[in-house]
């Protein structure tokens, strides 16, 4: 009987961990996302406020205007949407479609950089605020 209840509890926990991975949720979920115009394949590096990582693939570049390009990279970048940091380096004041990004680490107080990863070209973006629904 007591050999039973460690193989009942793994199973739970095992069922959970498949339920708690299909309610992965995404940083868009609360937003309506509509693309402006034709994608770019550089943008202005002074003109960049700040940055929100959505997820591996997905960059949100906030300009000093308010405007918000949208940069899908060719290839997933691994560990980009855990640590949300990178750093680049351009010989120009543009930031391009060819330029490389770095995954930022910050581990024990410590920053090392991690996987290089393309950038794809910029495509301008509205977020709305999704309404709540009643339910």
């Amino acid at each position: 009987m007591k050999i039973l209840i460690p193989v009942i509890l793994g199973a739970s926990v095992a069922v959970a961990g498949a339920a708690y991975a299909g309610k992965k949720t995404s940083k868009d979920d609360k937003f309506i996302i509509k693309t402006v115009g034709e994608p770019k394949t550089c943008i202005r590096r002074n003109f960049i406020r700040s940055t929100n990582v959505i997820d591996d693939r997905t960059i949100d570049f906030k300009m000093r205007n308010g405007d918000i390009f949208r940069n899908a990279l060719p290839n997933r970048c691994p560990g980009l949407g855990f640590e949300e940091a990178f750093s680049y380096r351009t010989s120009t004041n543009r930031l391009c479609n060819v330029d490389i990004i770095r995954v930022l680490d910050n581990t024990a107080g410590r920053i090392d950089t991690r996987a290089a990863c393309g950038l794809g070209k910029f495509q301008e973006i509205t977020k709305t605020k999704r309404k709540k629904t009643e339910g």
